[in-house]
C-alpha cells in the first residue's frame, strides 16, 4: 500500500501551491462546484489537502483556503484555513447534499495554530471601485467577487480589529453582508458602529451571499445592492 508523504515545501506558498495542485478532480472541487463556487476556484487558490504538509496531518482531506496577499512573493499567502468537506459531515447516506452540514463532533473550520484574525481576500482592497462588501466568512467573500462586487471577508464580530477600520474609510460605501441570522445581523450592527459609510444588506433566514448568488444569480446580488 502506498502511504501518503509531505511535499517537500518550506514555505506558506510552496504548500498553498501543492493543495491548488491537488484540487482539480478532488472532492474539494465537487463540493465547490456544489456551492456554486468553482467559476472562480482557481483565482482565489482554493486547494485540496492530499498531501498533507509537516504539521498539516490533522488537516488531511480538506479544503485549503489560502490568505493571498496582492504583494505577491515569498509571503503572497498569509495563512491558510482548512474547511472539512467529509461527505459523513456534508452528505446525507443516500448521498444527497445536506442542506445543513452537521459538523458536532468537530469544528467546520481550523486555523493554523497560532494564526491571529486576519480579513480574506484583501486583494480588494487594491481594486479601484466606489464601493466594497464585507461578509461574514470566505464562502461569502468568493460569491460576491463572482458578482463583480470586491468583497473582503471576516470570520465574524469578535474576529474584527481596529486596525480593519481605515481601510474602508474612503469608499462611497460599504456594503455589510448581513447572514439571515442573530449573529449575522450583530456583526452589521457591530461594523455599522465604526464605519459611517456602511450599508447593510439583509438576507432573510437560511440565506447568505454564497446561497443568494447560487440560487438566484448574481445579478440579483448587484440589484440588492442597488449596482445595475
Amino acid at each position: 500500500m502506498l502511504l501518503k508523504s509531505s511535499p517537500p515545501s518550506t514555505s506558506l506558498v510552496e504548500i498553498a501551491q501543492s493543495y491548488s495542485l491537488s484540487f482539480p478532480g478532488s472532492p474539494a472541487a465537487e463540493y465547490i462546484r456544489h456551492r456554486g463556487l468553482d467559476s472562480i476556484a482557481t483565482r482565489m487558490g482554493l486547494g485540496y489537502v492530499e498531501l498533507p504538509a509537516t504539521g498539516h496531518e490533522k488537516q488531511d482531506g480538506r479544503l485549503a483556503i489560502p490568505y493571498l496577499r496582492p504583494a505577491g512573493g515569498e509571503h503572497g499567502v498569509a495563512t491558510i484555513r482548512f474547511r472539512c468537506i467529509a461527505e459523513r459531515c456534508t452528505k446525507h447516506p443516500d448521498g444527497t447534499w445536506r442542506d445543513v452540514e452537521d459538523h458536532e463532533s468537530h469544528g467546520k473550520y481550523q486555523s493554523l495554530p497560532g494564526s491571529k484574525p486576519m480579513l480574506y481576500n484583501t486583494q480588494a482592497l487594491i481594486r479601484p471601485s466606489p464601493y466594497i462588501g464585507i461578509s461574514e466568512g470566505e464562502f461569502d467573500s468568493i460569491a460576491s467577487e463572482i458578482a463583480e462586487i470586491p468583497c473582503a471577508g471576516s470570520s465574524g464580530v469578535s474576529s474584527w480589529r481596529d486596525h480593519f477600520d481605515p481601510a474602508f474609510l474612503g469608499y462611497e460605501r460599504v456594503f455589510g453582508f448581513a447572514d439571515g441570522d442573530g449573529p449575522g445581523e450583530q456583526f452589521i450592527a457591530k461594523l455599522a458602529e465604526r464605519l459611517p459609510n456602511l450599508v447593510p444588506i439583509y438576507f432573510d433566514k437560511k440565506y447568505d451571499v454564497c446561497r443568494f448568488v447560487k440560487e438566484y444569480g448574481p445579478q440579483a446580488l448587484r440589484e440588492k445592492c442597488g449596482l445595475s
